[in-house]
């Protein structure tokens, strides 16, 4: 198996996506609160791009980090 297929094996077993999921979830809904909540709660322009992108980065970083450590102790 290469590389990027192990890669993309772990992205999508024992749970990562789940627990990825609930990570973008908290941190993603606080950054938006922290960043867009005057438009959010004062009814001012929302950029949907950046909301969407605020979740997706947690979900990448959380997948990364679990991938990294599964890799780390597959190869210790």
């Amino acid at each position: 198996m290469s590389r990027w297929q192990s890669v993309v094996a772990l992205a999508f077993s024992d749970g990562v996506p789940r627990r990825a999921f609930y990570v973008a979830l908290l941190v993603g809904g606080l950054l938006n609160l922290i960043n867009q909540g005057d438009a959010i709660f004062g009814g001012g322009s929302i950029n949907w791009l950046k909301l969407g992108l605020t979740f997706v980065v947690p979900y990448c970083v959380s997948t990364h980090g679990a991938i990294a450590a599964k890799l780390s102790t597959a190869t210790s």
